[in-house]
């Protein structure tokens, strides 16, 4: 496994108080794999992608990358969070030239800085809803883009939304995690053309599955 995640807790402590984000959380991740996080808002899905990105150190149990314990971001995982749109592994000159193009996304300059700081190439991207702040139209546009760079490039990749829909169209596997503390309820292998069509019978099955699971959660919150 490219991506291998054993027994993963992860507390948060301010004013003396404790907070679970994450309770024993294993999910392993395939080299060239793309896996979707899903789930209710605060179950710990960015916590997750934080600490296997290295920024920040489990309560417990570990974090392999390559079959070492990731301690620290590494040149090996480049990190895109929401503020940033782009595509990491284009080079800083093919995120400039796409970014005009795109109505209401972030400035080429801010995509070329980002860009430089990640133009190692890495063999995993961590994405924490890259484009959650979009519009609907622009947001679809940049997954279409998604879906055909991953097609050629075949990177392993991690990906946060609250996007069932955007879920479904760019994962290989779709993993929803119940409410706080975060653990892993329900796992989706996606067995769909990797060109796919939103309106395809077989897509919207998944995705009305994948809703009912994560309303159960999403319910809990409330309660």
């Amino acid at each position: 496994m490219k991506i291998h995640v054993r027994g993963l807790s992860r507390t948060f402590v301010a004013a003396g108080r404790e907070t679970p984000a994450l309770l024993d959380v294993d999910v392993d991740i395939a080299e060239h794999e793309f896996v979707c996080l899903l789930g209710p808002s605060g179950c710990g899905k960015s916590t997750l992608l934080n600490i296997v990105a290295g920024f920040l150190r489990p309560s417990a149990g570990e974090v392999l990358v390559d079959g070492r314990a990731v301690t620290g971001p590494g040149a090996d995982r480049g990190v895109v969070f929401q503020e940033y749109v782009l595509f990491p592994w284009l080079t800083v000159a093919g995120n400039v030239e796409f970014g005009p193009r795109l109505a209401g996304v972030a400035s080429a300059e801010r995509q070329g800085a980002v860009a430089r700081a990640l133009a190692n190439s890495p063999e995993i991207i961590l994405m924490d809803e890259p484009f959650g702040a979009l519009d609907a139209q622009t947001r679809e546009v940049l997954q279409d883009e998604l879906s055909r760079i991953q097609r050629v490039e075949h990177k392993t990749v991690l990906f946060v939304t609250h996007s069932i829909r955007e879920a479904v169209y760019l994962a290989d596997r779709v993993v929803v995690m119940t409410s706080a503390p975060g653990r892993i309820k329900q796992v989706f292998t996606l067995k769909l053309p990797e060109l796919r069509d939103r309106f395809a019978p077989e897509f919207t099955q998944y995705e009305s599955e994948i809703t009912r699971v994560v309303k159960e959660e999403v319910a809990k919150v409330h309660e």
